[in-house]
């Protein structure tokens, strides 16, 4: 397993490095347009060939990829900031606090959330700017994303304050402020750190599912959700194989991330 871990943190690592990296490339201008190579394939000026608009696929999968590895983690911080205020914070002080936040939490998992993902996107104004665009789509999934793990926080939380160690110390005069900030936000960081890990995939693979239905990231900005809506066109695997570069990228991605921190989610 630690030998799956490495390599699984390796690859993520290297995807990583080369959109970063690559992206502040002059070379790789994702916008920029070859009207003479319209949906070429592959050569020694288009690595992974060029789009019906004749842009470069290798500079949208670099930018692309930057974008979401760039925002997902930003959006999972949002939702466990609000995860940590809804759940960890209500669950460890009791009483009506709690039980507000037991039914907010109720509803939010009770309704679909891609269905609600959907229709807050579609109540926003769609003729954004790209960078607008991008940040909209994941502050969004940053705050509907909450739900799961502000229940599992809470649970840990009300856990923790029937331990032992809390009991005593509140019997000892200790401010619940105090023992939230210095004794139980060590406890609680492990369960964190699982749910961010967790949450960076699954945000990834959410912007992919809102681009494809064109209600994610806006053009020419590229996020690997956008990328994959040239599939659509795409008959054979022979035919255009280079198009399933983004699909790809987004497997490696999401996959590596997930064996890298399986260690954080076992904890």
């Amino acid at each position: 397993m630690r030998t799956a871990r490495t390599i699984g943190l390796m690859l993520a690592s290297l995807i990583a490095l080369a959109s970063f990296g690559g992206s502040l490339l002059q070379r790789f201008d994702y916008s920029r347009q070859d009207r003479e190579q319209v949906s070429a394939g592959p050569s020694q000026e288009h690595w992974l060939g060029t789009d019906a608009l004749g842009r470069d696929r290798l500079a949208r999968l670099l930018h692309g990829t930057r974008v979401s590895l760039t925002l997902a983690p930003a959006a999972a911080g949002i939702a466990l900031l609000l995860a940590f205020l809804a759940g960890a914070t209500p669950g460890f002080v009791g009483g009506a606090s709690e039980r507000v936040a037991k039914i907010a939490i109720d509803l939010m998992l009770s309704v679909p959330w891609l269905f609600l993902l959907l229709m807050v996107r579609a109540m926003l104004p769609l003729n954004t700017s790209p960078a607008a665009s991008a940040a909209i789509t994941f502050l969004m999934l940053g705050l509907l994303g909450w739900g799961m793990p502000a229940r599992i926080l809470m649970a840990r939380a009300q856990r923790l304050r029937r331990s032992e160690f809390v009991v005593l110390a509140r019997a000892s005069g200790v401010s619940r402020w105090r023992l939230l900030c210095i004794h139980v936000m060590p406890n609680l960081r492990p369960v964190l750190l699982a749910q961010f890990w967790i949450a960076v995939p699954v945000f990834i693979l959410a912007e992919a599912n809102l681009s494809l239905l064109g209600l994610g990231v806006a053009e020419p900005l590229p996020s690997l959700g956008s990328l994959l809506q040239e599939l659509e066109t795409v008959l054979s695997f022979r035919g255009d194989a280079c198009s399933f570069a983004a699909l790809l990228v987004m497997m490696l991605m999401v996959g590596s991330l997930q064996i890298a921190f399986m260690k954080h989610e076992v904890s």
